[in-house]
């Protein structure tokens, strides 16, 4: 399992394992999500007292507020991904030269 973080804002971050979806706050059915995940307590708001950007969903149905934009979460996301893959790489090649070495 991946315990990897992703940082999603003043130094806040999320098991990446753990996340279903990184939303826009905008649309009418995710304000209703977020009002029903308040209403329940399973809202978690990192913001920090400013406007909300995207939102973390994760797999616990708990909603996570953020001030970054999803597309930045997004690229984070996407550059961890890239890391765990070229490691994974080097990783293989420095095996594969200690076997012909």
């Amino acid at each position: 399992m991946d315990n990897r973080l992703v940082n999603i804002g003043f130094g806040n971050s999320v098991k990446i394992s753990r996340i279903l979806a990184v939303v826009n706050p905008g649309s009418s059915p995710i304000r209703k999500l977020k009002e029903e995940a308040r209403q329940e307590h399973r809202l978690i708001d990192v913001t920090e007292g400013r406007r909300t950007r995207g939102i973390v969903i994760l797999d616990s149905g708990h909603l996570v507020l953020s001030s970054v934009q999803p597309e930045t979460i997004n690229q984070r996301l996407a550059a961890l991904d890239k890391e765990k893959t070229g490691l994974g790489l080097l990783q293989k090649h420095a095996e594969e030269g200690e076997d012909n070495g």
